[in-house]
C-alpha cells in the first residue's frame, strides 16, 4: 500500500545532494517520515546500480515516494560547463560548474587496461608545490562529499558505464588530507555495497605529505591506495618543490607512509616528477631507490609536464631513460607514468583553469 508522505512545510535551505548521503543516512531521513529503511536501498539501486537520475522512473517506489523524493535530497548534477577531449578520445577534461559558481576540474584516462578517474577534493590547492597549476590558483574552498561523488557520477554517465571495474584516484585538484572529512565521507558512499560498490583497492589518495591525515587514514580500516608525492629526496630540495616539507620533514613523513604500508598491507606509491636539471640527476636516482627500499613502496616517475608561467621543463627522452634505468636494479619496483591529456591542459599538475587557447 502507498504511504502518503507528510505534508513537509516550505523552507529556503533546499534539500540535500543524493550524492552526499550515505545509504544510511538516506535510510534515516525516509524513516523520519514514515518510510520503511529498505527504499533507501531500491533508491540507491536506480542511482548507482541502474544510472537513473529522475525518480519518475523508479517503479518499485511507491507513486507518493517518487513525486515527493525531490523534497528529501537531490538528484542533480552540477553541469559540466566544458569539456575537453584529446582527438583519440583516450582523455577528457570536465569542467564542473558548482552550485555557487565555482569550477572544479576532473578527469577520465583510459588505456588497454584500465578506465580511470582522476577527481578533486578542494577548488584551487593551498600548498603552493613550485611546479604545480592548481597551486597557481590558491585555494577556493574545500569540496562537500557530494561534489566529489558527483564528478565520479558524472564521469561515469559519460562513459555510459561500460566498465564497471574502473579505478579512482585523489590527484585532481587540490590536497585530499587538508578536506579529510569530506574525502573520506565520499569514499564511503563510492564504497557502499548496495551503490557502486567500488573496492577500496580500487581507489587511491595522494597526499603531499600531511602526516597527521597520513596517519588517520590508516586507522578507517580500508584497503586504500597511498600515493606520496614525494618529488625529491632531500629536505632541501623538498622544501623547495613541495613547501608542506617544512612542517613534515621527511625524518617525520617517511616513518608515517611506512606505518600506512604496513597497517594497511599495502605498497605505498612514490609519485616522483622527473624535471629537467632539478630532481634528475644519478645521485637522485640513487637517493629514490634507498628510500623506496626502506618501505613497502613502489616508484611511479612522471616526466614533468609543463605549466605556462613556470621556469620548469620536462627531461628529454633519453634523461628518463637513464633516470630509469639507474632505478631498476638498485629500487624495489619502477614504473614510468604514461602522459594523457597535455594537449587539453589535463595531464599531472595541469589542472588549474589552463585551457588549449592558454
Amino acid at each position: 500500500m502507498s504511504v502518503p508522505l507528510p505534508q513537509i512545510q516550505p523552507t529556503h535551505a533546499p534539500p540535500p545532494s543524493l550524492y552526499g548521503l550515505s545509504r544510511d543516512t538516506l535510510a534515516a531521513r525516509l524513516a523520519e517520515r514514515g518510510v520503511p529503511g529498505y527504499r533507501a536501498d531500491q533508491i540507491f539501486q536506480w542511482v548507482y546500480q541502474k544510472h537513473h537520475r529522475s525518480a519518475a522512473a523508479m517503479m518499485n517506489l511507491p507513486a507518493s515516494l517518487r513525486t515527493g523524493l525531490d523534497e528529501l535530497c537531490s538528484l542533480a548534477l552540477p553541469v559540466v560547463a566544458t569539456r575537453l577531449g584529446t582527438p583519440e578520445g583516450d582523455t577528457q577534461k570536465f569542467v564542473l560548474a558548482l552550485a555557487d559558481g565555482a569550477r572544479v576540474e576532473c578527469v577520465s584516462m583510459r588505456t588497454e587496461r584500465r578506465l580511470t578517474f582522476c577527481v578533486s577534493s578542494q577548488v584551487g590547492c593551498a600548498l603552493r608545490c613550485s611546479f604545480c597549476a592548481t597551486g597557481l590558483m590558491g585555494l577556493k574552498r574545500n569540496l562537500r562529499a557530494e561534489e566529489i561523488v558527483a564528478q565520479v557520477v558524472t564521469m561515469g554517465d559519460f562513459h555510459r558505464w561500460q566498465d564497471d571495474r574502473f579505478n579512482i584516484v585523489f590527484m585532481g585538484m587540490g590536497e585530499p588530507l587538508a578536506n579529510y572529512k569530506p574525502v573520506v565521507e565520499a569514499i564511503r558512499i563510492l564504497h557502499e555495497p548496495r551503490g557502486l560498490n567500488i573496492g577500496a583497492r580500487r581507489i587511491t589518495v595522494s597526499t603531499s605529505g600531511i602526516v597527521p591525515g597520513i596517519r588517520r587514514l590508516a586507522s578507517e580500516h580500508l584497503q586504500l591506495g597511498l600515493a606520496l608525492s614525494l618529488h625529491a629526496t632531500t629536505d632541501a630540495l623538498r622544501n623547495e618543490l613541495v613547501p608542506l616539507n617544512q612542517r613534515w620533514p621527511l625524518a617525520e613523513l617517511l616513518p608515517a607512509v611506512r606505518e600506512y604500508g604496513r597497517t594497511v598491507g599495502r605498497r605505498v606509491t612514490l609519485e616522483y616528477t622527473l624535471i629537467a636539471g632539478v630532481n634528475d640527476s644519478p645521485d637522485d636516482a640513487t637517493g629514490l631507490a634507498a628510500i623506496a627500499r626502506d618501505l613497502p613502496s613502489k616508484i611511479n616517475i612522471i616526466p614533468y609536464n609543463p605549466v605556462p608561467g613556470l621556469p620548469y621543463k620536462r627531461p628529454s627522452a633519453a634523461t628518463i631513460d637513464a633516470f630509469v634505468e639507474r632505478l631498476y636494479p638498485i629500487a624495489p619496483s619502477v614504473t614510468v607514468r604514461n602522459t594523457l591529456g597535455g594537449e587539453i591542459w589535463a595531464a599531472c599538475g595541469q589542472l588549474g583553469g589552463l585551457t588549449p587557447e592558454g
